[in-house]
């Protein structure tokens, strides 16, 4: 089953998610339809968020890119095609390494794209649907995506990580896209009022 995937203005995106605890069959199921919409969407990460969801879950499969990463666990190398689609419920991130800017885009903004700084390196703590912990490094576009998909259940979108400049050019698409969901939420967009010189 594919899911609805909300777009920029939506309120739930700026969520912070709730901690999953315990994993239940809802979530399984959740988590399934997140990894189905993903793939429909010819995605490499998708929140809980962006499905109206304010909880702790992102997706991620990267196998459909041909841009290079590495898991690690324990420093050893792994196969990561066999660790995907990945699910990581209550994910923590610590000890970033390095640099890296590689252009992003994200399904919940569509037609925008940007080069976005992000750590070269990364270790992820997080359960997996049984429950059960795991820790792995990852490196590459797969340190990206976890990146970006943790930022998401944090209530922050790589819009916000682009530069100024990168984020005026956008400007115009970032507002039509605010007013269409508005819209679509039934809720007329309200002009902003000056603020007061003080």
């Amino acid at each position: 089953m594919t899911l609805e995937i909300i777009k920029y203005g939506h309120p739930t995106l700026r969520e912070k998610g709730a901690r999953i605890k315990p994993v239940t069959p809802d979530l399984r199921e959740l988590a399934g339809a997140m990894v189905e919409t993903m793939h429909a969407a010819n995605g490499l990460g998708l929140a809980a968020q962006q499905v109206g969801r304010a909880l702790m879950l992102a997706v991620i499969d990267v196998r459909g890119s041909d841009r290079p990463s590495q898991l690690l666990i324990d420093s050893q190398p792994q196969d990561v095609a066999a660790f995907m689609p990945l699910v990581l419920v209550n994910p923590q991130l610590t000890n970033p390494r390095g640099e890296q800017a590689s252009p992003e885009g994200c399904l919940s903004i569509p037609e925008v794209n940007a080069e976005i700084p992000r750590a070269g390196q990364v270790t992820v703590r997080a359960q997996n649907l049984d429950g059960k912990e795991f820790v792995f490094d990852c490196t590459g576009l797969l340190a990206c995506v976890v990146q970006h998909e943790v930022d998401h259940l944090n209530g922050v979108l790589f819009v916000d990580r682009m530069d100024a400049a990168t984020r005026a050019s956008f400007a115009g698409k970032l507002k039509k896209l605010q007013k269409e969901t508005n819209d679509r939420l039934g809720k007329a967009a309200r002009p902003r009022r000056a603020l007061a010189r003080m």
